[in-house]
C-alpha cells in the first residue's frame, strides 16, 4: 500500500487551479508533509516535450486521435518516473490535471467513447486512482474570459466554446459517479471557494483534518 496520497486539482480554463494548488500546499505544510507539485500534460523531461506538441499551434493539423494518445504517453511518463516513486516514499502529490481531464477534455470535449479511453487508461496506468480530486466548476464563457486575460491561448485552449461546454457537461457527469471527487463551485467568491477547498481535504484526508 503506498505511503503518500495523490491529491489532483481539475477544471477548465480559468477554474482557478493555480490558486487551489495554493490552497492545498498551505494545508500540507500546516501539516508538515512532504510533498511534490505535478502538471499534465508533462511532469518530466520527457512528457513537457509531449505537452509542447499538444499545447503548441502547428502547421500540421493534430488529429484528435494523436492528442489522445500523447496525452497518455505523457501521464504514463510521468507516473512511472515521478507520481508513484514519490508515493511510495511516502511524499504526497499535488496534481495539476489528471486522468479526469483526459476523460473531460478528449472523451466529452472531443466525443471519444467512454469504453475505448477505459482501455487506454488501463493499459497506461492499471488501476491507479488518486486519493481525492477537487473539480473547480465554472461557466465556460467567463472561464475562458480569466484564461484569455492571462496572455495568448494555446492550441486547446482556441477550441470554440461548444468545445468546453462539452468539456464542462463531462466533468459534471463523472464527478457524480465518484465519491473520490468533490464538485466545488468555482464561481464564490474566492473565500468561500478556498474554504470549501479545505473542507473537502479535510473529510476526505483524515491526515489534514482540523485544518
Amino acid at each position: 500500500m503506498r505511503q503518500g496520497k495523490f491529491i489532483v486539482v481539475e477544471g477548465i480554463e480559468g477554474a482557478g487551479k493555480s490558486s487551489a494548488i495554493a490552497v492545498v500546499e498551505e494545508a500540507l505544510r500546516a501539516k508538515q508533509i512532504d510533498y511534490i507539485k505535478t502538471r499534465e500534460p508533462g511532469g518530466t523531461d520527457l512528457a513537457e516535450k509531449l505537452r509542447d506538441l499538444v499545447k503548441q499551434p502547428s502547421d500540421e493539423k493534430l488529429t484528435k486521435e494523436c492528442e489522445l494518445f500523447l496525452m497518455y504517453a505523457s501521464r504514463s511518463q510521468l507516473l512511472a518516473n515521478k507520481i508513484l516513486p514519490a508515493l511510495d516514499q511516502g511524499i504526497w502529490v499535488i496534481g495539476d490535471r489528471h486522468d479526469l481531464s483526459s476523460r473531460a477534455y478528449q472523451g466529452g470535449g472531443r466525443q471519444f467513447d467512454d469504453q475505448l479511453i477505459d482501455t487506454i487508461a488501463k493499459i497506461t496506468m492499471g488501476d491507479f486512482k488518486p486519493d481525492l480530486t477537487l473539480y473547480l466548476d465554472i461557466d465556460p464563457e467567463i472561464g475562458l474570459q480569466r484564461a484569455a486575460a492571462r496572455g495568448a491561448l494555446d492550441r486547446i485552449e482556441q477550441e470554440k466554446i461548444d468545445f468546453f461546454h462539452r468539456v464542462r457537461d463531462k466533468y459534471v457527469e463523472l464527478a457524480k459517479r465518484d465519491e473520490h471527487i468533490v464538485h466545488i463551485d468555482a464561481s464564490q467568491t474566492m473565500t468561500q471557494v478556498h474554504a470549501d477547498i479545505r473542507q473537502a481535504l479535510a473529510t476526505h484526508l483524515p491526515t489534514l483534518g482540523s485544518l
